[in-house]
C-alpha cells in the first residue's frame, strides 16, 4: 500500500488533490446508484472483513458527503456495516498488536483501517444525532399530547450505545504502536472527541434514561485524556459547555469524578477548577447560565471526590468576595463537604488543623452573607456538619450562637435552616440537654470554688530551692575527698578484700553498655550519697572504657585524677546535666507534686466542661423561647419546622421542652391543614405511639406521658388535647382498651398515684368519652362513688373533674335528633351533687366554686325539672347558712325571712362568714345564669322538637287525596308551612321571654329573694368590703341582669359604678367581662354606656386593661359595637408597656384592616383624639403608634384622600406639636404621583407652619421618598416642590417671591394674608403668640367630611375642636344620678323571625 489516510478537518477535504502518498477520494457516487455499492459494500465485508474498507471507503464518503439526499434507510445500512469493520478491527488487533512478524506494510493498512473506520462512523454519527435533535424539537408534544418520533429514529438510543461501545472497546487498544513513533494524530483524537461532545449537547443526556449513553462517553473520553494526550482539551472543553449548556453540570462533576479516580487523571480537577477561578466577577455577572452551571458543576464535583478539591480550593475562594451569590454558595458548600469528610476526626496533623479551622471561620464569615441564600445554604452546610459530628468542641458554642441569632433574620429560608440547625445541635450534642442553666449553676459554683482552693493550696506552699550541681559538688567534695583518700589506700583494700570479691560480682552484673550509662551511674552514686560506690565504679569504668573521655585522666590513678574524674562526670556538660536529671530517681515529694497537678488539671477541665455545659443550656433556652413564638407565624412553612423543632427538644428530654409542646396544642385548630396535620402527627409521635415490651406497658408509658402533659395544664390546652385523644380513641387502636383500663385504675386508686395524676386519668376518661360515650356511662356508679362519694369535701378538685368527665356524654345526646337523655331527679348521681354542693357552701374551700359551676350546669343538662332541684339546692344551703348564724347568737330565722336576716347579721358584721355568703351568692348567680340557659336551649329545642313530631304524626294522618292535593298545590303550601313555621317559632320565642320576665324573678321563686341582697351587697362596698364578698355579689348581679331588660335596666347604672368605682381589679375585669355578654344580649340598652367601656382600657392595672381590649374585641370584631372614634383608646395600647396588652392590640388591628375600610375611615378621628394637648401624648408614642396604624393604608386612593384630609387639618389645629403631628402622619403615608398632586394642591394649608423644623423635616423626607426609582419628569416636580419647601422654612412665607410660584398659585399672596395670623394661644399653653397660627373661629359642626369648617356666625367667643361628630362627652363623675345615666342614642333594631324567613 502506497498511500496514506489523513483524517480531514472538513469533510469535503477528501476530494481535493492531496500531498504526496495521500488518500484522496476517486468517485462520489450518486445518491441514486449507492444501493449496488452498499451491497458490494456488506459482501466485501462478509469477504474480506474489517480490511474491505480500504476499498469500500468512498461508498461511505459519499453517503457522508450526501446525507440529506441519502435515503434514510441506506444511512441506516451504512451505519451497521461501519458499526460491524469498527467491532472487527477490535476483535483482531489484539493478536495484530502482539505479533513480532509485522512488516510495515502491514501495519500501514491496519492504521488506515482503522482512521477511516473510525472517521466515518464519528461523522456519521454525529450526524444521527443532529437528525435526531432536529426530530425531537419538530415533534415536540404539545399541552396534553404525546411525543413522537420519526419511524427511523425510533432506535437511535440503542444504536447510539452500541457506536460508543464499540469505538470505547477499539480505543482501549493500546493501538498508538500503529503509529510512528506512538505519536497519534491530533485530528484523529478530534474526530473521536467531537462526536463524544456533541451527543453530550442532547438536552437528554442528564436524564436517568440515557444513563448507558452517559457512562459510555465519560469512559470514552477517560481513555483518550489517559492514553491519548486530551488532558487539555477536555478541560477547555468542559468549560465552553458548562457555559452553553446548562444541564451538563451533573454530567460533567461526574466525568471528572471518573476521570481523577479510575482513570488516575488528578490533574484534570486542577485545570477545571482554575479555569473557573480565573473567571472574574464581571465575566460571570454577564454570564448569567454559565455562573449557574459553574456553582452547580463545584457543588456536585465537591460532593464527590472532596479529598481532590482541597488541593484547589485556594482558587475557588476568591470567588466568596464576589458578586455572585450562587458561586458563594457552591464554595461553601464544596468547603463543608471537606470538612465532614476530609478534615474531620483527631488524626489530624498540625496543617490540616489550621485548614479545617480557617474554613470554619469562613463559613461563620458567611452566616452574615449579604444575600438570604447564602446565608439558609451556609446554616444548611452547619446542619450537615453537626449532624456529621464533624463540629470540633470548641466550635459548638460559637456556632450556635450564630444560629440562635439567625432566627430574627429576615428571610424565611434562613429562618427555617437556622431551626433545623438548632434541631441538629440538641439531637447530637455532647452535653447534658436534661440540666436547665439553673440546675446547672451550683455544680458549677461548688466545683469553681474547689479550683480556687486547690489553686491557693498549691500556690500557699514554698517553692522548692533548685540548688545547682556545683553547689551540690562543693559541699560534698572534702567528704568525697577523705573517701578517696580512704580507697586508695592498700592497708584498706586488704582489709576490704572480700567486700570488693562481692561489689566486684555485683559490678559485673550491674556492668553498663557504655562509659556514657557508667557515667550516670556514677553521678546516681554521688547524688545519693553512696561515695565509696562512686569511686569503686569510676575506676572499674577505667578499665571497662580506657578510650573513654570520661575516664581518660585515670591512666594514673591519684586521688587528683580521681577526684578530677568525678567532678566532670558529677557537673559534666548541660546535656550531660539534663540525662542526670531525668534518670534520677523520683522523690515522695516529687511524686505528691505530681498528684496534686494532675488533680487540678482533671478539676480545670471538670469546671470548663460544666461552664460548656451551661453556655449551651443558656442557648438552647434561648432558642426554645424564640422558636415557641413563632409556632403562630403566618408563614406555613416556618410553623411546620417550629413544630418539628419541638418535637425533636421534647424527645431529647430538653429541659423546658414541654412549653413548646404545650405552646403548639392550640394549633390543632388552625385553619390551614398542613400546620393541623403537622400538629398532630407530632402529639401521634410524642405520645400516641409509646414504647414498650407489652401492650400494657405501652398503655402505661402513653398515659403516664399524657398525664405529665395535663399537669397544671390550662383549660384551653385541656380542650385542644381532647382532638388528640378523640382522634385517637377513634382511631381504632389496639391499644385503646387497655388505656381505659390503666386510666380506671388510677383513678378509682387500685394503683398508686398522686392526686394530680389521678385528676388527670379522670379527664382523660371524658375525652376518651367523646369519641366513644359508653366508657364513661357504663361505669357512672364508680365516677359517683369515687369523686362524689363521702370524701368529695376533701379534694373538691377532682369532683369538679369527674363532673366534667360526666358532661362529656351529653354533648353527643344534645346533638342527637331523638327525645334528650336526662336522668330522674332521685338519681344517685343529683342526689351525691347537691350533697357535695350543701355541704361545701358552709365550708371555705378554694376550689368549691369552681367544682358548684360545673356541678350546676351539669345539673341542668342531665336532670329532669332541674329547676326543681335547685330550687330545693337553694334552700337548703340557705337553712344551712341561717344554721351557722344561729350558732353564732342570732335565733328566729326562717328561710322566709332570708332577706333580712342577711342584712342583719351583715349589719353586725361579725355572725356571719363572709366567705359563706359570698358561695352563696354565687350558687345563686349560677343557678340564674344556667336558668335562663336552660330555658332558651333546652326547653326550646324540645319545644321545637315537639311541634315538629305533632306535625309528622298530622301529616301521615291525611289521606291519599289529601296528598295529591299536596302535591298539585306544592309551592303554595310550602310558603304558608313556611310562615305557619315561623310564627310558631315566635310564638314560642315569645313564651321564653315572658317567662324570664315575669316567672323566674317572681315572689315566689326562690331566686327573687336574693337579688336584693346583691344590689346591697354591690352597692355599699364599704359596709361588705371582703374582697370574695364583693367578687362573688358582682358576678352574681350580672348573672342576674341576663334573665331580663327589665333588670338589666334597673341595675346597669349601679354595675358601670362597680366598674368605674371599685377599687378590686379583680371586679373591675369581672364587670367588664359580665358588660360585655350583656352588650350582646341586649344592645340597646348597653349602647349608650359605650364610652364607659372603653375607658377601661386606661386603667391602671394591667389585667384590667387586658380583659378590656379582649371584651371590645370580640365586640368590635362580632359587629355588636359600633367601631367609633373611641377606638382611639386601643391604639393608645399598641405603645402599653405590657408585651401581651400590645399583642392584643395588635391583633385587633390586625383583625379590623380586614374589614373594609375601616381603619381608613377611622384614622383622621383617632389623629385627632391623640394628639389633643389634654392627652399629653409624646411625639415618640403618636409615631409609634402612627407607623402601625397607616402601615393598614395601601390602597392608592385611600393614600390620596388621606393626604388632603389630613391637609386640611392644619386649618384646625391649634398648637405646634399638632401641627407636628399631621406632618408626621403625612409622611408615614406610602406617597405616590397621585397623593403628591394632592399635596401640592394643599399647599395653602401647611405652608405658614413651614417654619417650624417639625413641619418642615417630615414634609422634606417625603420627597426624599418619592424621589427614589422617580422618572425624570416627575423627579424634576419633586425637586422643584423641595425647593419651594426649602424657601419658605429658611425665609418664611412672607419673604418668598418666585415667578413660578405666582404662576401656579395666583392668589397665594392673599390666602396667606389672610391665614397667617397670631392667635392667643390656650391658657394651658405657652405665653408667646404662635406663627402662622390658623383663625380661631370654626364651626362647631362635625368635620365629617374632613373638609375645612366655615366661619361662624355666631357672636359666641369662638372655640376650636379636634374631633369628629362622635366624639362622647366629657367623663363625669363615675357615681351617677338617675338624670347622669345616658338615653338611647342609635337603637339597634332586632328583626323577628318571621322577617328573616321570608328574606
Amino acid at each position: 500500500m502506497s498511500w496514506d489516510f489523513f483524517v480531514p478537518v472538513c469533510v469535503g477535504d477528501l476530494v481535493k488533490t492531496g500531498g504526496i502518498n495521500q488518500y484522496v477520494v476517486q468517485d462520489v457516487v450518486p445518491p441514486k446508484q449507492l444501493p449496488p455499492y452498499i451491497c458490494k459494500f456488506k459482501a466485501a465485508l462478509r469477504s474480506q472483513g474489517p480490511s474491505c474498507i480500504l476499498e469500500h471507503f468512498d461508498t461511505g464518503y459519499s453517503v457522508l458527503q450526501q446525507c440529506n439526499a441519502v435515503n434514510l434507510s441506506l444511512k441506516e445500512d451504512t451505519l451497521e456495516l461501519l458499526l460491524q469493520v469498527v467491532s472487527g478491527l477490535a476483535a483482531s488487533l489484539p493478536a495484530f498488536l502482539v505479533s513480532t512478524s509485522v512488516s510495515a506494510a502491514e501495519r500501514k493498512e491496519k492504521l488506515n483501517a482503522v482512521k477511516m473506520s473510525v472517521y466515518l462512523l464519528c461523522k456519521l454519527t454525529e450526524i444521527f444525532e443532529g437528525d435526531s435533535c432536529r426530530q425531537s424539537i419538530v415533534t415536540a408534544p404539545g399541552k396534553g399530547g404525546k411525543k413522537g418520533k420519526g419511524d427511523g429514529l425510533l432506535q437511535w438510543d440503542s444504536e447510539r450505545e452500541k457506536v460508543l461501545q464499540a469505538l470505547l472497546q477499539l480505543l482501549q487498544l493500546d493501538i498508538r504502536s500503529l503509529w510512528s513513533l506512538s505519536l497519534v494524530e491530533e485530528e484523529f483524537i478530534s474526530c473521536v472527541t467531537c462526536c463524544c461532545y456533541k451527543l453530550l449537547e442532547n438536552p437528554t443526556i442528564s436524564h436517568v434514561k440515557s444513563k448507558p449513553t452517559r457512562d459510555c462517553i465519560i469512559h470514552l473520553l477517560g481513555v483518550l485524556i489517559k492514553k491519548y494526550n486530551h488532558l487539555l482539551g477536555a478541560s477547555v472543553k468542559v468549560i465552553q459547555l458548562l457555559q452553553h449548556f446548562e444541564q451538563l453540570s451533573s454530567v460533567f462533576a461526574q466525568a471528572v469524578s471518573v476521570w481523577s479516580t479510575e482513570y488516575g487523571v488528578r490533574a484534570i480537577i486542577g485545570e477545571v477548577i482554575r479555569e473557573i477561578g480565573q473567571r472574574s466577577s464581571e465575566e460571570l455577572a454577564r454570564d448569567a447560565s454559565g455562573v449557574k452551571a459553574f456553582s452547580s458543576f463545584i457543588a456536585e464535583l465537591g460532593s464527590l471526590v472532596p479529598e481532590l478539591m482541597l488541593p484547589n480550593i485556594s482558587v475557588l475562594i476568591t470567588h466568596l468576595e464576589g458578586e455572585s451569590h450562587t458561586m458563594r454558595v457552591a464554595v461553601c458548600e464544596v468547603l463543608g463537604e471537606i470538612l465532614v469528610r476530609v478534615l474531620c476526626g483527631d488524626k489530624l496533623d498540625d496543617s490540616g488543623k489550621a485548614d479545617r479551622d480557617r474554613f470554619f471561620d469562613t463559613l461563620q464569615e458567611h452566616l452574615h452573607d449579604t444575600h438570604s441564600h447564602v446565608r439558609a445554604r451556609v446554616l444548611q452546610v452547619y446542619a450537615r456538619i453537626v449532624n456529621s459530628k464533624a463540629l470540633p468542641l470548641c466550635k459548638y458554642s460559637e456556632v450556635m450562637e450564630l444560629a440562635v441569632g439567625r432566627l430574627m433574620d429576615k428571610s424565611i429560608n434562613a429562618v427555617k435552616s437556622a431551626i433545623q440547625l438548632l434541631a441538629a445541635f440538641i439531637a447530637h450534642n455532647p452535653y447534658s440537654c436534661k440540666l436547665s442553666s439553673a440546675d446547672l449553676k451550683k455544680p458549677l459554683e461548688k466545683e469553681a470554688a474547689k479550683l480556687r482552693g486547690m489553686k491557693e493550696k498549691l500556690e500557699g506552699k514554698a517553692p522548692v530551692a533548685v540548688i545547682k550541681a556545683s553547689e551540690l559538688w562543693a559541699a560534698m567534695e572534702p567528704e568525697l575527698l577523705v573517701t578517696v583518700m580512704a580507697e586508695l589506700e592498700p592497708i584498706r583494700k586488704e582489709a576490704e578484700e572480700d567486700d570488693e570479691d562481692e561489689d566486684d560480682e555485683r559490678e559485673k552484673d550491674n556492668k553498663a553498655e557504655n562509659d556514657r550509662a557508667t557515667a550516670v551511674m556514677v553521678a546516681q552514686y554521688l547524688r545519693v550519697n553512696k561515695y565509696r560506690n562512686a569511686v569503686r565504679l569510676c575506676i572499674k569504668g577505667y578499665g571497662w572504657f580506657p578510650e573513654s573521655d570520661m575516664f581518660a585522666s585515670l591512666s594514673d590513678i591519684t586521688p587528683e585524677t580521681l577526684m578530677d574524674t568525678l567532678a566532670l562526670i558529677f557537673k559534666g556538660s548541660d546535656d550531660d546535666t539534663a540525662d542526670l536529671s531525668q534518670n534520677l530517681p523520683p522523690t515522695p515529694q516529687k511524686e505528691a507534686e505530681e498528684a496534686e497537678a494532675g488533680e487540678l488539671k482533671k478539676q480545670e477541665m471538670l469546671v470548663q466542661y460544666l461552664k460548656d455545659t451551661e453556655t449551651f443550656a443558656l442557648q438552647v433556652e434561648r432558642a426554645i423561647s424564640v422558636i415557641n413564638s413563632m409556632l403562630y407565624w403566618k408563614t406555613t412553612s416556618v410553623v411546620q419546622e417550629a413544630v418539628q423543632f419541638c418535637v425533636t427538644v421534647c424527645e431529647f428530654s430538653v429541659a423546658n421542652s414541654v412549653s413548646g409542646v404545650r405552646k403548639m396544642l392550640p394549633l390543632v385548630w388552625s385553619a390551614d391543614a398542613a400546620i393541623k396535620d403537622a400538629v398532630v402527627q407530632a402529639y401521634k409521635r410524642l405520645y400516641l405511639n409509646p414504647q414498650g415490651d407489652s401492650i400494657r406497658m405501652k398503655a402505661h408509658t402513653l398515659v403516664d406521658s399524657l398525664s405529665e402533659l395535663m399537669v397544671d395544664a390550662s383549660l384551653g390546652t385541656i380542650q385542644c388535647l381532647e382532638e388528640i385523644v378523640q382522634e385517637f380513641f377513634g382511631s381504632g387502636s389496639n391499644l385503646q382498651s387497655t388505656v381505659v383500663q390503666v386510666l380506671w385504675e388510677r383513678f378509682t386508686g387500685k394503683r398508686e398515684t398522686s392526686n394530680l395524676h389521678r385528676r388527670a386519668a379522670v379527664l382523660l376518661l371524658g375525652m376518651a368519652a367523646r369519641a366513644e360515650r359508653e366508657v364513661v356511662l357504663s361505669n357512672l356508679d364508680t365516677l359517683c362513688s369515687v369523686a362524689l362519694g363521702e370524701k368529695v369535701t376533701e379534694d373538691f378538685l377532682l369532683a369538679r373533674d369527674a363532673v366534667i368527665t360526666i358532661s362529656s356524654i351529653t354533648n353527643h345526646v344534645r346533638q342527637s335528633k331523638g327525645a334528650p337523655f336526662r336522668l330522674p331527679q332521685d338519681h344517685q348521681l343529683f342526689t351525691c351533687l347537691t350533697q357535695a354542693i350543701a355541704e361545701g357552701v358552709v365550708m371555705e374551700d378554694p376550689y368549691w366554686q369552681s367544682f358548684m359551676e360545673q356541678a350546676v350546669r351539669l345539673l341542668y343538662f342531665m336532670a329532669e325539672s332541674p329547676d326543681q332541684l335547685c330550687s330545693r339546692l337553694l334552700q337548703r344551703c340557705a337553712r344551712l347558712l341561717l344554721d351557722q348564724i344561729a350558732e353564732g347568737g342570732e335565733l328566729g330565722k326562717d328561710a322566709s325571712q332570708m332577706q333580712d336576716g342577711s342584712q342583719e347579721s351583715n349589719e353586725s358584721g361579725e355572725q356571719v362568714n363572709c366567705v359563706c355568703l359570698a358561695q352563696l351568692l354565687a350558687l345563686c348567680g349560677c343557678v340564674a345564669f344556667w336558668q335562663v340557659s336552660h330555658l332558651e336551649r333546652s326547653v326550646s329545642a324540645e319545644l321545637r322538637r315537639r311541634r315538629g313530631e305533632t306535625e309528622e304524626r298530622a301529616e301521615k294522618e291525611k289521606g291519599p287525596s289529601s296528598k295529591a292535593k299536596h302535591a298539585a298545590n306544592e309551592s303554595a303550601m310550602e310558603e304558608e308551612l313556611g310562615l305557619m313555621g315561623a310564627s310558631a317559632e315566635d310564638t314560642e320565642a315569645e313564651l321564653i321571654r315572658k317567662i324570664c320576665e315575669t316567672e323566674l324573678l317572681a315572689e315566689e321563686n326562690l331566686l327573687c329573694a336574693f337579688l336584693p341582697l346583691l344590689v346591697r351587697v354591690c352597692s355599699s362596698p364599704g359596709r361588705y368590703s371582703h374582697p370574695q364578698l364583693t367578687t362573688a355579689a358582682c358576678l352574681a348581679l350580672s348573672q342576674y341582669m341576663m334573665i331580663s331588660p327589665s333588670v338589666c335596666e334597673e341595675n346597669i347604672r349601679l354595675m358601670f359604678t362597680v366598674l368605674e368605682r371599685s377599687a378590686l381589679p379583680v371586679v373591675r375585669a369581672n364587670a367588664v367581662i359580665a358588660l360585655g355578654d350583656l352588650t350582646v344580649r341586649f344592645p340597646n340598652i348597653l349602647e349608650p354606656w359605650t364610652q364607659n367601656l372603653y375607658a377601661r382600657l386606661s386603667d391602671e392595672v394591667p389585667s384590667v386593661r387586658q380583659t378590656a381590649v379582649t371584651v371590645l374585641t370580640q365586640l368590635v370584631l362580632k359587629d355588636v359595637l359600633k367601631v367609633k372614634g373611641q377606638v382611639s383608646e386601643v391604639a393608645v395600647l399598641l405603645i402599653d408597656p405590657e408585651h401581651h396588652i400590645t399583642s392584643l392590640a395588635l391583633n385587633f388591628f390586625n383583625e379590623l384592616a380586614s374589614k373594609d375600610n375601616a381603619i381608613y375611615n377611622l384614622l383622621p378621628d383617632i389623629i385627632s383624639r391623640l394628639s389633643d394637648p389634654e392627652r399629653g401624648m409624646t411625639s415618640e408614642d403618636f409615631n409609634t403608634i402612627m407607623k402601625q396604624l397607616f402601615s393598614y393604608i395601601t390602597k392608592e386612593r385611600q393614600t390620596e384622600s388621606l393626604v388632603e384630609k389630613l391637609c386640611q387639618r392644619f386649618r384646625t389645629a391649634k398648637t405646634e406639636r399638632q401641627w407636628c403631628d399631621l406632618a408626621m402622619s403625612l409622611s408615614l403615608l406610602s406617597m405616590c404621583e397621585r397623593g403628591f398632586k394632592r399635596l401640592q394642591e394643599c399647599w395653602e394649608c401647611y405652608s405658614d407652619k413651614l417654619t417650624e423644623p417639625g413641619v418642615y423635616q417630615p414634609l422634606l423626607s417625603i420627597t426624599a421618598k418619592l424621589r427614589r426609582g422617580a422618572k425624570a419628569q416627575f423627579k424634576a416636580q419633586v425637586d422643584e416642590f423641595e425647593k419651594r419647601l426649602t424657601a419658605v422654612h429658611t425665609r418664611g412665607l412672607e419673604n418668598v417671591e418666585s415667578p413660578e410660584m405666582d404662576e401656579e398659585n395666583p392668589k397665594e399672596g392673599g390666602s396667606s394674608e389672610k391665614t397667617v395670623m397670631r392667635t392667643p394661644l390656650p391658657t394651658r399653653g405657652r405665653a408667646r403668640p404662635k406663627r402662622g397660627q390658623a383663625t380661631p373661629s370654626v364651626s362647631g359642626r362635625g368635620d365629617e367630611s374632613f373638609v375645612t369648617p366655615q366661619r361662624s356666625r355666631r357672636s359666641k367667643k369662638p372655640v376650636i375642636t379636634f374631633s369628629s361628630e362622635e366624639e362622647e362627652e366629657d367623663e363625669e363623675d363615675a357615681v351617677m344620678a338617675e338624670s347622669e345615666t345616658p338615653k338611647v342614642t342609635t337603637p339597634i333594631a332586632r328583626t323577628s323571625r318571621r322577617t328573616r324567613l321570608r328574606n
